[in-house]
């Protein structure tokens, strides 16, 4: 069956499913920048071991969260072909690989001193990184089981419920950090394990409620049903879609830490403007991954009904939204980067004018960056949902890596561009991306 939707079609209705989904991003980002800046009003010791350990947490995170996210474009084929069954089958077997990983990780956490410190840390930190790390620990299942269940719901266009929660957790997380990290109010005080106990029941929490949700919103699909019996088959569908794109999500948090790394060789100023520039950056990149799920589920919704013309037009639309929401960050990161920079310093930072400087000449490149990482994250989006994601992840890895990292270590060092060498580098590896995943996504018939 296909769908002849006009393109105004199309973009309303990637307009109301990515508001909310865009949304669910920028909460979920104030929860890691609040706890940062709570733990720097704390003390320094323990922001230095917040930094650090929410670094290594979110790197497994994001690894096992790609069986979380390969549930969305599997199940919203599933729908455009009416197979409820498969549905059930996927959303299931989601839980079991994040279950499997999340158990998996543990020594990770649980021995993350030594690790730590086989990486170059300073011993001290790293203890205090581990005390953090071995109470976050108990969090990651039910954080991966979130992103099941909201890939569940997303893939149905209850996206305004994703919102929602991830808006309450942001704000209880908020709450818990003021009574436990300093102990007001009668709370005992706990420094970064209270930041690891908030982080911790906020995750624990937000399974439940959305589970009830779609427990309510849709009855008949009765995913508990027998949830304990293994479905081989489907387990086998959504490991190798998820591996894949957890590696993926590897390849790229891993490019911007290495950034981190280079820069960090550079000088303290350099590292600096480095860290305000990219808090903007990835901030305004929420735009472009909530866009990215949509495209998403739109393009599975068109697998699934076997619909190419409403795959492409879908495609179309949504690639065009993201490059006019970049227009507009580009204005944006042109037209106010002084003022953008300046938010972060303290106006008797010695070093305030130098760290405006190269912060300004960042934010230009920035705005170059997004353009590419927005559409690279859209053409990731469209090839997850018609299920593409081996290649893909070769193509993303060779052109973070062996273009984006190896240019901005050229220019930064033999060339003596500095920070913005590597800036640039990163502008190339996207921007190859982009091209490269792109092209894959259109010149190929999935229908």
């Amino acid at each position: 069956m296909q769908d002849n939707s006009s393109y105004t079609t199309h973009a309303r209705a990637v307009i109301t499913l990515g508001t909310p989904l865009i949304g669910s991003h920028l909460a979920q980002i104030t929860i890691g920048m609040s706890d940062t800046i709570m733990m720097g009003w704390y003390g320094i010791a323990e922001l230095a071991a917040l930094v650090l350990a929410s670094s290594l947490f979110f790197i497994i995170f994001i690894v096992g969260a790609g069986f979380g996210i390969a549930v969305m474009p599997m199940v919203s084929s599933a729908i455009g072909a009416d197979d409820d069954a498969q549905v059930r089958r996927v959303t299931r077997m989601g839980f079991w690989a994040s279950a499997g990983f999340a158990v998996l990780s543990m020594p990770l956490f649980i021995w993350s001193r030594e690790v730590l410190v086989a990486l170059g840390q300073e011993p001290d930190t790293a203890a205090l990184a581990q005390t953090y790390l071995r109470i976050v620990a108990f969090g990651l299942a039910p954080a991966l089981f979130v992103m099941v269940i909201k890939s569940y719901l997303s893939a149905q266009e209850c996206t305004q419920v994703v919102f929602v929660v991830t808006v309450l957790g942001a704000v209880v997380n908020i709450g818990l950090n003021y009574l436990l990290i300093f102990g007001n109010y009668g709370a005992p005080e706990l420094g970064i394990r209270g930041a690891a106990i908030a982080s911790t029941i906020v995750q624990t929490l937000s399974f439940p409620a959305l589970w009830a949700y779609a427990a309510w919103k849709f009855p008949e699909r009765q995913l508990l049903a027998r949830i304990w019996r293994p479905d081989t088959a489907a387990l086998a569908q959504v490991f190798r879609l998820g591996w894949t794109i957890g590696l993926t999500n590897f390849a790229e948090v891993g490019l911007f830490t290495a950034s981190a790394v280079l820069i960090g060789w550079i000088g303290t100023i350099e590292l600096a403007a480095h860290g305000i520039a990219l808090q903007w950056a990835s901030l305004f990149f929420m735009v472009h991954l909530g866009l990215a799920n949509v495209a998403t589920i739109r393009a599975g919704r068109a697998l699934g009904r076997r619909d190419r013309v409403g795959l492409r037009r879908g495609g179309v639309v949504v690639t065009a939204i993201a490059l006019a929401a970049a227009g507009a960050i580009v204005l944006l990161f042109l037209l106010l980067p002084g003022q953008m920079i300046s938010l972060f310093l303290d106006s008797d930072e010695p070093a305030r004018d130098q760290i405006i400087t190269l912060g300004i000449t960042l934010l230009a490149l920035a705005a170059l960056f997004q353009v590419a990482d927005g559409m690279q994250a859209i053409a990731l989006g469209l090839l997850r949902g018609v299920q593409d994601a081996t290649v893909p992840m070769i193509l993303a890895g060779i052109s973070y890596w062996g273009v984006g990292m190896t240019a901005g270590y050229v220019l930064a060092f033999p060339m003596g561009y500095g920070a913005a060498g590597v800036w640039m580098g990163l502008v190339f590896g996207l921007s190859v991306a982009a091209i490269l995943l792109g092209w894959r996504f259109w010149r190929r018939d999935w229908v």
